[in-house]
Parts: structure tokens; C-alpha cells; sequence
């Protein structure tokens, strides 16, 4: 049988985006990315799967600084989501240590660019050691005034969800708030993205490693966003591929709905 919807591979993709970035044209404010593939980045070179997220840790620096410098409000990337704790315990307790490696040596580079970090999930869940390593590059950047390099850490869109329409409910029981009153703007004042105020709702979802689906990421704030779909694997995704990605969406028209 013939495949009519065979995927595209890798230079498939090259090929059809060449040229199409201009770094004069729309940038988009908010970018979040589902950062997928590096455990199949390392098995297809015969290394453990830890192997792939710390090279994938070097993509996060070198994303991170080339969306700075194009202009970019907000990067928010999915670092552990709260159904990561799943995987073998090896593998969880790898990736619990890997902020604390990131930020230990990504600090100096991030208040040099003037990047300032964030951080949203379930932190109360992390070990100490990563949740102490994540509130002290929050501490140190809390000055910046440039791009917000925003990691979900522990995070999960349903339970962030759930967690604003109970403190919404607290808010009508303590008479704090009426029913009626109850908004749009009231509701994402009790998301986790609160704090990104104007860029709160995502603009460009990118996701690596061919996969297609949400994965519970942001699932209010993706409401109107554009989505981009790469088989690159994570460890793979460079300045070039980041800029390729963009070069998509401003070819794009974003109606919201509108014609």
C-alpha cells in the first residue's frame, strides 16, 4: 500500500526552509519548546540515555543565547514534566542533578546576556538540591531586564489547571470574589505563567524529535499559538535550526479566529 502522509525527514525539512528566516522580520515574543529526542540522540550512538540530556543541556545554552539576541521575550522550556518521575529511577535522579550542573556553570553567561531565570511546576516535589540550585539562579538573575528563560520544571498543564480553579473556588468562598466576576484575566491570574504578564500566552510551540502531541505542556497558554514539528532530535537543534523554525512561522498568518 502506498503511504500518501509519509513524514518528511530531517533534509526534507532543511530543504523547504531555506532562506526562509529574516531576522529583520516578525519575531516571535513568546517561544516555548518541547525538548524531545535525546535519549534516542544517545541510543542511536550506542551511549546510556544520560549521555543525550547532558548534550542536551548544551542545546538549552545555545538556544537560550541566539533567542536572546534575536529578540525574544520569554523561552519556556520543558525541562521534567510530572509524568518524567515514571522513568528509571537512574534516569530521574540524572536529570535532577542536571540543573544544578546547568546553572552552576550557565549563571555567568545568563547575567552577561542579561537573561533573566524563571522557573514554573510543582517545585515543593523537587529534591532539595535542585530546587536550591533553580531558586538561587532565580535569585542572581531576578535583576535582569532582558529575555525570561522560563524552565517547567516538575510541571504539568492539567494539575496547574486544576490548581488555579481551586484557588479561584477559595477566592468566591471567602467572598474575595464573585462568580460573575470570573474571567479570562481572573483565571490566568492564577496560572503559573502569571508572572510573564503580556507574554503569558505562547506564540510558537516547537517540538523535536517528530513527535506531534502536546504532552500536557501548556495547555491554557497554547490556546492561539503556532506549532512546529522537526525530526531533529533535541541534542541536534542549533542557532540554525532555532532560526529555520522561526523562518516557518513568519511565513505564517495568525488570525486568532478572525479571517
Amino acid at each position: 500500500m502506498i503511504n500518501f502522509f509519509k513524514k518528511k525527514n530531517y533534509k526534507e525539512e532543511i530543504k523547504e526552509e531555506l532562506n526562509l528566516f529574516d531576522e529583520k522580520e516578525k519575531i516571535p515574543s513568546h517561544i516555548a519548546i518541547i525538548m524531545d529526542g535525546n535519549g534516542r540522540w544517545a541510543q542511536r550512538r550506542f551511549l546510556p540515555r544520560i549521555a543525550g540530556h547532558k548534550e542536551g543541556m548544551n542545546t538549552v545554552k545555545k538556544v537560550t543565547k541566539r533567542s536572546s539576541q534575536l529578540g525574544v521575550k520569554v523561552l519556556t522550556l520543558y525541562a521534567f514534566s510530572t509524568e518524567n518521575w515514571k522513568r528509571p529511577d537512574p534516569e530521574v535522579t540524572f536529570l535532577m542533578q542536571l540543573p544544578v550542573d546547568f546553572f552552576d556553570t550557565f549563571v555567568p553567561d545568563l547575567k552577561k546576556e542579561n537573561i533573566k531565570v524563571q522557573v514554573i511546576g510543582f517545585t515543593e516535589g523537587l529534591p532539595s538540591h535542585t530546587r536550591k540550585a533553580v531558586m538561587e539562579a532565580v535569585e542572581e538573575t531576578k535583576s535582569n531586564t532582558g529575555m525570561i528563560l522560563n524552565f517547567a520544571l516538575n510541571y504539568g498543564s492539567r494539575s496547574e489547571i486544576l490548581e488555579a480553579t481551586k484557588n479561584i473556588a477559595q477566592l468566591v468562598k471567602d467572598n474575595s470574589l464573585e462568580i460573575d466576576e470570573i474571567d479570562e484575566t481572573i483565571f490566568e491570574s492564577q496560572l503559573m505563567t502569571a508572572s510573564l504578564g503580556a507574554y503569558q500566552e505562547v506564540d510558537y510551540l516547537i517540538r523535536t524529535s517528530g513527535e506531534e502531541r502536546m504532552s500536557n505542556f501548556l495547555l491554557w497558554q497554547n490556546a492561539y499559538s503556532e506549532f512546529y514539528f522537526t525530526n531533529e532530535l533535541w541534542p541536534d537543534f542549533n542557532e540554525k535550526s532555532l532560526e529555520n523554525a522561526i523562518g516557518v512561522y513568519q511565513k505564517r498568518h495568525r488570525r486568532f479566529g478572525a479571517l
